[in-house]
């Protein structure tokens, strides 16, 4: 298969992990730990087939709601994954991270620090992984506008978009959720406009990289007219 030279920036909703889990018979907690596994491997998928761009949405702001075993588990998982993401053999990436930081403990933002850190210098990455933790996509717009309103100057979508968490991060040219939701979530809210989407039923611990590559084959055959 050939590389997808028209996608930039490929964004992933990881559904199904507890739905998957419960299939199986196993844990919740098992079932975050599975996606946490899916996670790492298609890191490398991307990699592999040299997209410039990939933005998971890992943890959302409503996210924290959920029970405190939940939470404390996944956050322990934060600090598992982001380790192995650059360690992970195969993978050429640098880490960005895009949310609400603050909402973290000390030692996950100062993890969050490093991580992009060792990757500033790093010239032979192929791939920037985004990972969305304590994000919102209108929480992400709110933030931006308080941003203008204390500056005091009018913005274009131009100005705006550099006020934005994910300033740096191209948009989306797809979107792809897993678990047979048909909804984006709150996800990448301003930069999902002219986003293709890709709905998919099977749970996120059980994708493979036969259905990544059925995706971007998919993807190849659309035609993007934005409005054109």
């Amino acid at each position: 298969m050939s590389d997808n030279a028209s996608l930039k920036c490929l964004g992933l909703i990881m559904d199904g992990n507890r739905r998957w889990a419960k299939e199986q018979g196993l844990s919740t907690l098992e079932g975050h730990r599975q996606g946490g596994e899916v996670f790492l491997d298609s890191i490398k998928w991307a990699s592999e087939r040299h997209i410039p761009h990939v933005v998971y949405y890992a943890f959302s702001t409503e996210n924290w709601q959920r029970s405190e075993e939940e939470v404390s588990y996944l956050m322990q998982l934060f600090r598992e994954y982001l380790n192995k993401i650059k360690t992970k053999k195969g993978n050429r990436v640098r880490v960005r991270v895009i949310g609400r930081r603050t909402d973290f403990s000390t030692d996950i933002q100062r993890q969050i620090e490093e991580i992009e850190a060792a990757g500033e210098n790093d010239n032979e990455s192929v791939t920037t992984v985004w990972v969305a933790l304590s994000y919102g996509g209108r929480t992400e717009i709110i933030e931006a506008v308080n941003q203008a309103v204390r500056g005091g100057k009018e913005v274009t979508e131009e100005t705006f978009k550099k006020l934005l968490w994910t300033a740096e991060m191209p948009d989306p040219d797809l979107i792809v959720r897993t678990g047979g939701e048909y909804r984006l979530s709150n996800f990448i809210t301003w930069g999902s406009v002219y986003s293709e989407l890709h709905f998919i039923d099977k749970y996120w611990p059980a994708l493979t990289k036969d259905d990544f590559d059925a995706i971007l084959m998919e993807y190849d055959r659309r035609e993007r007219r934005k409005g054109k």
